[in-house]
This record gives structure tokens, sequence and C-alpha cells, in this order.
């Protein structure tokens, strides 16, 4: 891989290298070793799922199980390296960015993946917004500096014209041949990959990007871990780059979702009594759909939450405008102020509930039905969230102003286990 330093321009530079893949012949099938991102993996339920479902699954190399973290990293690296001498993965012959498509349905999402050359936010490349958790980014620095690989992909997402030139003509060229991979994940997504070697290619794909700016949508962490790495290393060196998915939302729209949060030592009957004369708190006894449906229709006229755990929803609206002016800090834009995961951060976790952001108390859960299945099985509080509009995540982003942590969902995500980046593989 080229491991010159950036480029003198002000945009995405990425980087063509070669890929590691899972060598069909040696594995179950791609789909049985293909895993989401580690942070939407729900344990341990999720993990014991994908463990059993084939014993090269890529889950064992970004979630190992050990003792300790030490131990822990040390057992993917080993297992890395034991899949390559075993001739379960293998290296790609030669450098190439990836033509990635998802699809199901009416969702279709094509992009490109490729090592991008790293920026600090000041720079205003790359984007970030939300806030992150130092534990995590510890967690995975260390599961990254000892694999010496990216293990699975950032999701970046930058606008086009949204006319068929630069990058999006290249994809679009590059799916009309045989692709190198395809398979349907147990979520019912179709997933293709190509390679993209030629040099016309190439250079069509980096003039198109030699001037965009780019939103991190999914990966803050693994983001931030990208960037420590880097400085612990000398600048011209792989450790420069780092591996992402990059989308054209003009061309191929994303899903926003919400992130829910889980709280494991709240239960919902406290919950509640603590919101005596803050909140409006209206019981539903209806089924998930429905509950969320009246979540989408109050959150239309300000902020509100889902509350679950206890057999049924707990609608909860209207704050008290006093309580959010005591509560919310006042020197961010109003769009910051007002949203959702703000007020659920700073009034009701911290001021009502008292509840710190640790991961002994609170978990981040992307799937609905586990986050109130997990609830009502250990008698906690499912806080459901309603998901936040794309415009208002990169207008905030474009301000500089970072959102609280797991404020957003975007998707479909890429599969994890398709395309890995070793760090040592020339």
């Amino acid at each position: 891989m080229n491991t010159e330093g950036p480029a003198a321009n002000d945009g995405l530079r990425l980087i063509p290298f070669r890929g590691l893949r899972y060598v069909p012949e040696r594995v179950g099938s791609l789909a049985a070793v293909t895993s989401p991102p580690y942070d939407v993996v729900v344990r341990p339920d999720g993990l014991h799922h994908l463990e059993s479902a084939d014993p090269y699954n890529i889950v064992r190399l970004i979630l190992p199980q050990a003792n300790t973290a030490g131990a822990r990293n040390q057992q993917a690296a080993e297992t890395l390296s034991r899949w390559l001498d075993e001739g379960i993965l293998a290296a790609d012959p030669e450098p190439a960015l990836y033509v990635y498509e998802q699809r199901q349905g009416d969702i279709l999402q094509r992009g490109i993946i490729g090592a991008l050359a790293l920026s600090e936010p000041s720079e205003g490349v790359v984007l970030p917004h939300e806030d992150v958790m130092p534990h995590i980014v510890a967690d995975r620095a260390a599961l990254m500096r000892t694999t010496a690989a990216n293990l699975e992909p950032l999701l970046l997402t930058y606008r086009s014209m949204g006319n068929e030139s630069g990058a999006t003509a290249v994809i679009e060229r590059t799916v009309l041949r045989a692709p190198l991979l395809a398979t349907t994940t147990e979520d019912g997504f179709d997933h293709r990959l190509w390679s993209v070697t030629d040099p016309g290619d190439l250079a069509e794909i980096r003039a198109d990007l030699s001037d965009r700016q780019a939103l991190i949508a999914d990966g803050h962490h693994r983001w931030a871990t990208y960037l420590r790495l880097r400085a612990e290393h000398p600048s011209s060196s792989p450790w420069g780059y780092g591996l992402v998915l990059l989308i054209d939302t003009a061309r191929y729209p994303l899903r926003v979702r919400a992130i829910h949060r889980l709280l494991h030592r709240l239960p919902v009957a406290e919950a509640l009594s603590a919101l005596s004369g803050s909140f409006r708190v209206r019981r539903l006894d209806t089924a998930l759909p429905e509950a969320l449906e009246a979540l989408g229709h109050a959150a239309t006229e300000g902020n509100a939450f889902l509350l679950a755990g206890d057999g049924a929803f707990h609608l909860i609206d209207r704050p008290d405008p006093e309580l959010l002016a005591r509560t919310v800090r006042r020197d961010r834009p109003e769009a910051w102020r007002t949203l959702d995961a703000t007020v659920l951060h700073s009034t009701l976790l911290d001021q009502i509930w008292r509840i710190p952001d640790t991961p002994e108390h609170i978990a981040y859960i992307h799937d609905t039905e586990a986050a109130v299945t997990q609830a009502e099985r250990h008698g906690s509080t499912a806080v459901l969230m309603h998901p936040v509009r794309e415009d208002v995540v990169r207008d905030l982003a474009r301000e500089g102003v970072t959102m609280p942590r797991k404020s957003t969902s975007f998707g479909p995500k890429p599969a994890t286990g398709l395309v890995l980046r070793s760090l040592t593989v020339d």
C-alpha cells in the first residue's frame, strides 16, 4: 500500500490496499462468517449465536473472549495469524479499492471501501458528530494495536451533486462486472463486493474525492482509535490510514435510526416515580409498533421518550421548560439544546435519575425489541428514542458541535468480515 503523506488538498484521500478476505472454499459460507459491527452485537445472546454459526466467524476477532483485556487481544492476534497461515483468510494479489453493495427490497446502498488518509476534526475533512467514551477507544486501540489490523470499516458519508460522474460513475460501471463475492446474510441483506484496480478508475475516484468533506455516520470510537494509533507511529506509515466505507448520500440516502438506552439498575417504577411534576407520563397498553408510532407523534411537538421494562410502555413528553432551562447548558446552538439525546443525558440521567454514564449503569442497544426484552428480563428500564434527522446531524457537525454519545444509528451498516485491512501486508 502507498504510505506517503496525505496529498496537498482539502478533501478525502482514499488509498488502495490489499484486502484480507475469507477463502470461500475454507469456510461453511460467507454469510456464516460475517457479523454486524462490534457495537451492534447484543451480548451475550448475539455473541453466542455468531460464535456457533461458524468456527471462523469474524466475531472471534472483533469480540474475542478471555479473562483479561490483554488475553482477549492476544487471542485475536493469534487467531488472525493462524487463519492466515491456514488459508482461511488470504490477501488479494494487488492493492485495490472495493465497491460494496447492500440490497434488501427497495433498499440499495453502494459505496467504496478503501484506506482513508486520517485528518483531525479541526481540518474539517472528516466531521464527527458524537462524543466518544474513552474506555471504548482504549479497548479498540488495544485490539487494533495487537492485531495490527483494521477489522471492520467505518461508515462515512458525503454528498455529491447526485449525477453519474466521478466515483459514482466508477461504481456504476463496476457493478456491471461479476463480483468478487456475493452472499445473503440472515437479516435478509444481499451483499456484493468488487475490486477496482484500473489506474484510470482509481484516478477518477481520487479526483472526485479531492475536495469532498465526509460525515462519520457510524464508527466514532473507531475513528478516535485511528487517530490515537496514528499519533503513536511515524507519519509515513500504514497507521496514517484507516479502513472506511464511503457512501454518497445524494445518490444512496442512508436510514437514520435511534440508539436506545438500557438502564441496568433502575426499575421502571422508580424511573416513573422520579418524573413526577417534571414530565407528562402516559401509560400505553399497546404493542411495540403502536407505542413507537405514538412516540413519533409526540416527538413532532418536542422531547419525548418511551420507557419499557414492566410489560407496558410509558410515553413521557412535555418536559417542564424551567427544568430544561436549569439543566441544559446554554452555550450550544438551539438545535443541540433541543435534541432528545441532550435532554435525556443532561436532564433525565444527570439530574432526575442520577445515573452515571458508565457500562455498569447504561447499555446502548440498537435493536428496539432487544432493548425491551432485556429490560423486562432483568427488571431494568429501557429508554426508547426517536431518530434524529440526518440534516440536523450534518448541520451540527459542520458547526463543530458534537452530539451526546450514541445519538444516532445510520444504516444499513456494512457487514463485518467481507474485507479486512492488515497493516503489515505490503
